[in-house]
């Protein structure tokens, strides 16, 4: 209870205390240099008191609780020794330099995760329930395996299940990222949390409660959470064997020599502040770099884990792409009527429409041609088309499902111009004037630009590109043949993407993801990096990240990961310098050349030199990088 209460008063004011105490530190230092006094004594003792103390206490709670050495077990040895022979300012600017170290490590440590307490804010909390011709509203929990119920438009799918009568269109983005909604009828499955878009049907309940398929979500990454390591601070990874060394070579100078003064000096020039300073400085200067071209890290670690990542996997729809579909092609197929009259009569019927293929149609026509002339008799057949009056004919615009209900045939011609823009990934509306087909609209989202150099930049720096994605897998292939990606997983749910990084990583990889949607907030945790699109992307996406691309320019991610790799290798030749030179400056101490002052005088201008160092990350970037422009918005005309 006493060590709880102490740690807890240890950890009270977070960073801003820690902030505080340094720079109040600092100037008590700066006074003790000048041979200043206060009220006759060294202004030092305030940076030993205040930076000193803490670091104490918390090696001695962790020797004798958990006999965990870590490297403020030999800065707590140094700070001793430095006392005890009366050299209150070395023990203080020790003090103060560990501070330094600490609170920049405590900069970049992860935030609190936000995104399972969003997922469960999507989970349906009411449905209705039919029995017989009773309708009733029941809590979401309280569906059972077997109950029919009504979904009406706009609401979201309560449980599991297969409808049972009505059609409709469904936005299944939760599940499978693509913004498109999907057209269901009877005998389809429907998922919870998916949104019914259009029209009103029943359902029978099939997987319920803990089941369900946003649950189900939940639990995923909350799993892929407790999986993921923590990067241990390198100065604690070789704490014990550093203490060890220290006190050795300090105990057998004592006993070579018989000076006290010498041992001494050895434990305050192997004070690690070089060492602890090595990573955090490296990475708070590598942040601050990113941060300039339209990063945010979340993770204190993730750029040292981004450095070893062998695979990148990218969502398509709004990662790759923009996640907008537009019209790609008008075709006619009748001689009576060309491609931009077939436009302006399937335009005009949709104009009403609130499906977003409908929308995107009337958008693209009117960014191309114009205002949309005005429809009369507009109706619509949820997950079929629309049907309305266009200067007199009568005009549908939708499936092969809306065309057969209405007598219209689809003839060879048709379907196999409609096939073959569906095996480029295309979505394809049949537009029927007076009875008969006229042609055809293709849809398609539109790939971003410079994602195809992108995945050409990592791919030439020996990490493999892999896409993931809900979509089927026309679309997929297409877009992957375009980019230069091989390895292709489509129609992926959310636990479908875990299992492709989770394959990787099983065989020796380690995988970066890239995505956009809530789908993909189980494979970013996942994966040994996370990278979010903050512009389009949702917030459980965003939660569920280590790196935020806050403007959606994907163009920068070669720079991102030239970077980690740079930043690792300042960080190696940081602490390959820090500890070549303590043991220099051990030689010295030995031979009596250095005293306690000058020793700590010796490994603070190591600890100025690495910092330095680490500095120059801030303007660091690949040799023949350009800022190439990715804010391109998708044209809404037809090619």
């Amino acid at each position: 209870m006493i060590v709880e209460k102490i740690e807890g008063f240890l950890e009270w004011g977070g960073i801003r205390k820690e902030a505080a105490f340094i720079a109040v530190s600092a100037v008590a230092l700066v006074l003790g240099l000048m041979d200043h006094r206060l009220f006759g004594i060294d202004p030092s003792w305030i940076a030993v008191i205040l930076c000193g103390v803490p670091i104490v206490i918390e090696a001695v709670i962790g020797l004798v609780t958990r006999f965990d050495i870590k490297a403020d077990v030999l800065v707590s040895l140094a700070l001793i020794a430095s006392i005890a022979t009366g050299e209150i300012f070395a023990a203080g600017e020790i003090a103060a330099i560990m501070q330094l170290g600490s609170l920049l490590e405590d900069l970049t440590v992860s935030r609190a995760k936000a995104g399972i307490e969003r997922l469960v804010d999507l989970t349906p909390v009411s449905a209705r329930r039919i029995s017989g011709s009773v309708e009733e509203t029941i809590r979401a929990e309280d569906v059972r395996v077997g109950d029919v119920l009504r979904v009406l438009p706009g609401e979201t799918v309560p449980v599991d299940g297969v409808i049972v009568s009505g059609e409709t269109s469904i936005n299944q983005a939760v599940m499978t990222g693509e913004s498109l909604p999907v057209d269901k009828a009877v005998g389809d499955e429907v998922s919870s949390g998916t949104v019914n878009m259009f029209g009103s049907f029943d359902m029978r309940a099939e997987k319920v409660g803990e089941d369900s398929s946003i649950q189900r979500m939940v639990r995923l990454v909350q799993s892929a959470d407790a999986g993921r390591a923590k990067i241990v601070r390198t100065a604690d990874r070789w704490a014990t064997w550093i203490v060890v060394t220290a006190l050795t070579a300090s105990a057998l100078t004592w006993l070579v020599t018989g000076e006290i003064l010498r041992a001494v000096t050895i434990l305050v020039v192997f004070c690690p502040c070089a060492l602890v300073l090595a990573t955090p400085t490296a990475i708070m200067a590598a942040i601050g770099n990113v941060t300039k071209h339209g990063f945010l890290v979340k993770e204190g670690d993730a750029l040292e884990r981004l450095a070893s990542v062998t695979d990148i996997a990218f969502d398509k729809t709004g990662t790759l792409t923009f996640g907008t579909p537009v019209v790609t092609e008008v075709e006619a197929l009748s001689e009576s009527m060309g491609a931009d009259e077939v436009f302006r009569h399937a335009a005009s019927a949709e104009k009403r429409s609130e499906h977003p293929l409908g929308r995107t149609i009337v958008r693209s026509y009117s960014e191309s041609h114009g205002p949309v002339p005005d429809a009369d008799g507009f109706e619509m057949s949820p997950g079929a088309g629309v049907r309305a009056s266009v200067d007199g004919d009568d005009v549908l615009v939708g499936n092969s499902k809306l065309l057969a209900g209405n007598g219209v045939e689809l003839d060879a011609a048709a379907l196999g111009m409609a096939e073959a823009h569906l095996k480029e990934g295309c979505t394809v509306a049949y537009v029927a004037v007076n009875g008969g087909v006229v042609g055809i609209i293709a849809l398609s989202d539109t790939v971003r630009p410079y994602a195809a150099d992108v995945i050409g930049s990592m791919s030439s720096d020996g990490i493999r590109p892999v896409l993931l994605t809900g979509d089927h897998g026309y679309a997929a292939e297409h877009i992957a043949r375009e980019l230069g990606i091989d390895d292709v997983h489509a129609e992926c749910l959310p636990q479908g993407k875990m299992d492709a990084i989770g394959r990787i990583q099983d065989s020796g990889g380690k995988v970066c993801m890239v995505g956009d949607g809530i789908n993909d907030a189980p494979a970013l945790r996942k994966a040994h990096v996370g990278i979010a699109m903050g512009a389009g992307g949702t917030d459980i996406a965003v939660d569920a990240a280590d790196i935020v691309l806050v403007d959606d320019r994907i163009d920068e991610l070669p720079h991102l990961t030239k970077l980690s790799r740079r930043t690792m290798l300042t960080i190696k030749l940081n602490l390959t310098f820090s500890l070549t030179l303590n043991f220099i400056a051990i030689i010295l101490a030995m031979t009596g050349i250095l005293d306690p002052v000058t020793g700590a005088l010796v490994h603070n201008a190591g600890s100025v030199l690495v910092i330095v160092n680490s500095a120059l990350l801030l303007r660091w970037r690949a040799k023949g990088r350009g800022a190439a422009a990715d804010h391109a918005v998708p044209s809404g005309s037809p090619a």
